[in-house]
Formats: C-alpha cells, sequence, structure tokens
C-alpha cells in the first residue's frame, strides 16, 4: 500500500490551498502516495472553482474548519483563519503519531497571523516539536544536489558565536547522522557529514577566528570518536563546492541561517524541502512562505509541495524498511 501523508492546509489566506489542489493532481503525487488534506473543504472548493482547477475528492479532504469565505480575503488572515491553520497541524500531527497517517507534510503558516490568535510559538518546527514531546531536534532543508542542517536558525548575525557551543554542534551532527542512517538509508556506508567552520577559511589558524578550534573541531573529534563519520571545520567558501560538484558529502551541517539556505535556495528555489529532523514523526514541509502577494491567483508553484510529499513518502518507507 501507498504511504498515507497528512497536508495541512496551511494559511487559508496564502497560497497553501492552492498549491495542494494543483500537487493533489500531480501525477508523481499520485503514483507513489495516499494524500489526504487536512483543512478546510469549503475554503479548497472554492478555489478550485475560482482557478478553474479540479476540486479535491471528498476522500481526500479531512475538513476541519468551516470558514466564512465571505469574508476571507487573500492575503488577509483574520483569527479564524490564522486559529484554523494551528488547529490542521495539531489534527495531522496526532494522525501521524497515533498511526493514522505515516507521515505529515506542512503547507506554509504566517507567524505574525499565528501570534494574534494566540500562537506562542516561533513556527511550526518548534510547534510540532511541543506536540510530540520532542527536546532535540534541527531542521534541514534540501534537494536531490544538497542537503544543509542548521545548528541555529532564525538568529541575529551578532548572536550566532555566542550560539555555537559544543554540545550544539555536537547534537546537530548526531541527530543528522541518526537521521540519514533511518530516513534516508545511508547506512553502510554511513552518512558523510561535512561541518562548516563560523569564520572566513574556517578560521585561519585562528587569524579570523577560534570558534573552529575551541568549539567545532572538538565536537566533531568526540563525534568521531562515537563512529560518525562527520568532517572538518571545512571553509565555508568551499564546502558547497566539494558537496556538490564533488559529491564528497551527503549534507553540510551550517552554523547559521544564510551560510546554509544561500547556496541551498540558488540550487533549490523552486523544489526545496524543509524537513525536521529528530522528530518520533515524518514532517516535510514547503521551503516558502505564505506568499500574500500571489495568494488565490493561480501562479503559485507547486513543485516545492510536491518535492515535500516525496520526501515524506521515501522517509516513510525507509522507516519501515522498504
Amino acid at each position: 500500500m501507498k504511504p498515507k501523508i497528512a497536508i495541512t492546509m496551511g494559511d487559508p489566506a496564502g497560497v497553501g490551498p492552492e498549491i495542494i489542489l494543483k500537487a493533489l493532481e500531480d501525477k508523481r503525487v499520485r503514483r507513489i502516495s495516499e494524500p489526504v488534506v487536512i483543512g478546510d473543504a469549503g475554503v479548497l472548493n472554492h478555489l478550485a472553482d475560482k482557478l478553474k482547477l479540479k476540486p479535491p475528492a471528498p476522500q481526500r479532504v479531512k475538513s476541519i474548519s468551516n470558514l466564512d469565505i465571505k469574508t476571507l480575503k487573500p492575503g488577509r488572515p483574520t483569527r479564524e483563519s490564522s486559529k484554523a491553520m494551528i488547529a490542521y497541524v495539531k489534527e495531522a500531527v496526532r494522525m501521524a503519531s497515533e498511526g493514522e497517517a505515516e507521515a505529515i507534510v506542512t503547507a506554509p503558516i504566517s507567524k505574525e497571523a499565528a501570534k494574534k490568535a494566540g500562537f506562542r510559538f516561533p513556527g511550526h518546527t518548534e510547534f510540532i516539536a511541543h506536540l510530540t514531546k520532542t527536546k532535540d531536534f534541527r531542521m534541514m532543508l534540501g534537494g536531490s544536489d544538497l542537503k544543509v542542517v542548521l545548528v541555529t536558525i532564525h538568529e541575529a548575525i551578532k548572536d550566532v558565536p555566542r550560539l555555537i557551543t559544543k554540545e550544539a554542534v555536537l547534537k546537530t551532527i548526531r541527530i543528522t547522522d541518526k537521521a540519514f542512517k533511518r530516513d534516508f538509508g545511508l547506512k553502510r556506508p554511513p552518512p558523510r557529514i561535512g561541518v562548516a567552520g563560523l569564520n572566513p577559511h574556517a578560521g585561519e589558524g585562528g587569524l579570523f577566528g577560534d570558534e573552529e578550534k575551541r568549539i567545532i573541531a572538538p565536537a566533531i573529534k568526540r563525534a568521531q570518536r562515537a563512529g560518525i563519520n562527520a568532517i572538518g571545520p571545512l571553509p565555508p567558501d568551499t564546502a558547497f563546492f566539494r558537496a556538490v560538484r564533488k559529491k564528497e558529502f551527503d549534507c553540510v551541517i551550517c552554523m547559521y541561517h544564510d551560510q546554509g539556505l544561500g547556496p541551498l535556495k540558488l540550487l533549490h528555489f523552486e523544489d526545496g524541502v524543509n524537513a525536521t529532523l529528530g522528530l518520533p514523526i515524518i514532517r516535510t514541509s514547503v521551503d516558502h512562505g505564505t506568499a500574500y502577494d500571489i495568494a488565490w491567483k493561480g501562479i503559485a508553484s507547486p513543485e516545492s509541495l510536491v518535492s515535500a510529499i516525496e520526501m515524506a513518502v521515501e522517509m516513510a518507507l525507509r522507516r519501515k524498511g522498504r
């Protein structure tokens, strides 16, 4: 049987409903999965009619909200729609946790709109970690050519150095190693993990900073002693060339957000996938936001969502040993 994938509708006022409608009709999705949308049937049907898209089959939608389509406008989330997008995530996590779905894929939410509805988490990732009682997790973003895992995520650059600790780097390496073995089948040989430095030229022997010598290198050595195939610290300006062109690494661990996402989005802007490593359930997501400026206009691309579904299916089959 094909894996059942619970797809959350995201912000109803964003591009989530549109890209879901398009993905449901994509042959790549239908061939490998049994998708079910956790969202609002009224919104999906309204948008299908508006954009001349095929409405979803009733069995493909688990409708848990009933938003007033007359007051819901593209790009203008309401308190009700914001509460609904949070409820979609909660239900999908419940389904995956209780075995009703084999993975969840999330369409984008608006953190600002969610906050106005009483949401107290920085974003999807932290909320899902809370729901699954997961303490140690990391964000991975990737595509077929490059995968990056972040030690720190949404932090001001001035705050990054103090957040780069031996424990944080080692924990990221361990989570990455375990996830790539379990979810991507890289057991023999084990995953090749490139670890980028923080400073230019990985510190150049301490000339441009000593975080590599004091923090990152010792963490890598501890990981290596535990049998993990981690290499570094690597000069950040060549790490991605070695990963993508030379095929030396299966992923690159990056110290901060733009260090990893700049190269990643150069290669995978349209089809990049965000996955949360370390969870007891499988969760992938699109690598873009609500895109209010193009919401409900029929021009949003479903490629990132299709890729997220494909990765979720791959991970689900790996966990089943298939």
